[in-house]
């Protein structure tokens, strides 16, 4: 299911950025003290205190004077209120970021007035406010003026009332903490299957996302897609609840207003897809989109598979499937893993293919895989390939078990786990794939086994009292 998405507004250099970053835990936005320089919505999920949330940041409000002084023209001051505006719009709940130490201006009263149409659960972070001395001289009281409840004095820089700020929302908007990884212990054996077997009875939620594509499989009109809508059909026997989004355009191909509202929608579909499937143009896969969507893709954990449209005006141009396949791998080799089918969507060849896909995929996301057999390949991957020495000391690998589904996960038992190499990981995961047949991501936890975990070992023969 989606994560509940919380919307950062304000005007610019407010420090929305900041906090933005502080929720997600990484350096996502860029950080400058200029006012403006976040110009488009940039999104993160995160974790806090077992609730599972989304947060994006959006480029701030600013009227027109000051846009003029600043040097932005009319058109991108547009674009930015527009970014924002959406991103309210689809916010579960919206932050305004305001300036605790400047106190209340006039912007601030205008925007609170937009918000205040939403309906949405409004808070306000005072930011900036980095101490209890300087909460003390921060002219807070103005901003109960707007009307939104109680005033979150808070410092993104320092993580300060971030987490008050935090216990606020979920609590307004009523989520429950995320649930445990099924599997339980990570010791439990996973439940037994095959690679054939699944959950049937839900059908396959698959999201067609790319870009600058128009509806795939549902609609055959260009350009009719522009929502992340969600169609019901049925295709040999099996039910399929497809979201087909506008895709994610390029920001140089953004040429109408309505084509910039696609971000928010297709991440969304991405979230509660058990397969996604990514469109790429033929002309010109493997770009820095593309790698960057995908990346979002395999980070979410969802089966994929990769769709090259447009390949009947590839294919007049001389080039080859298999020559195509071997030059997107080298571009995006973080999801070789993934099938590739080769389509064209306007004269409706292969799309059938991509349902067909999305089917066995669907199955393969929900395995269990029988810890039998997942513990015999185990002991035939160290007499193959044993860890590498660490300090001139074996690393052991003692024991697997599939500890949930959706995307399958692992969790090994092993000696020394920080030792065992990137490569290795990735060796131990490909030949798993490779065993299993298994074409959707695969999640493995190296973990240290504890000495209460050890299985005793059996008395010796022929020594023993009497």
């Amino acid at each position: 299911m989606s994560r509940p998405l919380v919307a950062l507004v304000g005007r610019p250099n407010v420090g929305k950025s900041t906090l933005f970053n502080r929720l997600v835990g990484r350096r996502a936005a860029i950080v400058e003290d200029v006012p403006g320089v976040t110009r488009d919505r940039n999104y993160g999920d995160f974790s806090w205190d077992g609730y599972e949330l989304s947060a994006v940041d959006t480029g701030g409000f600013e009227p027109a004077g000051r846009a003029a002084a600043a040097g932005w023209d009319r058109a991108l001051m547009q674009r930015v209120q527009e970014q924002a505006q959406l991103a309210v719009d689809e916010a579960s709940a919206v932050v305004l970021v305001v300036d605790g130490r400047e106190g209340l201006t006039a912007v601030d009263r205008a925007l609170a007035d937009l918000l205040r149409r939403s309906g949405k659960p409004l808070f306000v972070a005072a930011n900036k406010v980095d101490s209890e001395v300087g909460r003390g001289r921060a002219p807070l009281a103005e901003f109960y003026d707007l009307g939104f409840g109680d005033v979150h004095a808070v410092s993104a820089e320092h993580g300060r009332g971030v987490d008050e700020l935090l216990e606020a929302v979920v609590a307004a908007l009523g989520v429950g903490r995320a649930p445990p990884e099924a599997g339980g212990d990570e010791g439990e054996e996973g439940e037994e299957g095959t690679a054939a077997e699944g959950e049937a009875g839900s059908g396959v939620r698959l999201a067609i996302v790319g870009l600058r594509q128009t509806r795939f499989v549902v609609s055959e009109v260009p350009g009719t897609t522009r929502d992340s809508i969600d169609s019901v059909l049925e295709h040999r026997g099996r039910r399929f609840v497809i979201t087909d989004t506008a895709g994610i355009r390029r920001k140089r191909s953004i040429a109408q207003r309505i084509e910039q509202f696609s971000v928010i929608r297709a991440m969304r579909a991405i979230d509660d897809a058990d397969v996604v499937a990514v469109v790429l143009d033929a002309a010109e896969a493997g770009a820095e989109q593309d790698a960057r969507l995908l990346g979002l893709v395999e980070e979410k954990g969802r089966a994929l598979v990769l769709v090259v449209n447009k390949w009947d005006l590839a294919a007049k141009e001389g080039a080859t499937q298999a020559w195509y396949t071997r030059e997107l791998r080298k571009k995006l080799p973080f999801v070789a893993w993934a099938p590739m089918l080769f389509v064209s969507a306007r004269d409706g060849i292969g799309v059938d293919r991509v349902l067909a896909e999305a089917d066995r995929l669907a199955k393969q996301y929900r395995v269990r895989l029988p810890t039998p057999e997942l513990n015999a390949l185990l002991e035939a991957i160290q007499e193959e390939h044993p860890a590498p020495l660490a300090r001139g000391r074996p690393v052991k690998l003692y024991y697997i078990a599939q500890v949930s589904a959706a995307p399958p996960t692992f969790v090994l038992q092993c000696s020394r786990p920080e030792a065992i190499t990137d490569s290795y990981r990735r060796f131990v995961e490909n030949r798993f794939r490779d065993a299993f047949r298994l074409r959707v991501p695969l999640r493995f936890v190296f973990r240290e086994r504890k000495r209460r975990e050890r299985p005793p070992r059996p008395a010796r023969r022929g020594r023993g009292r009497a």
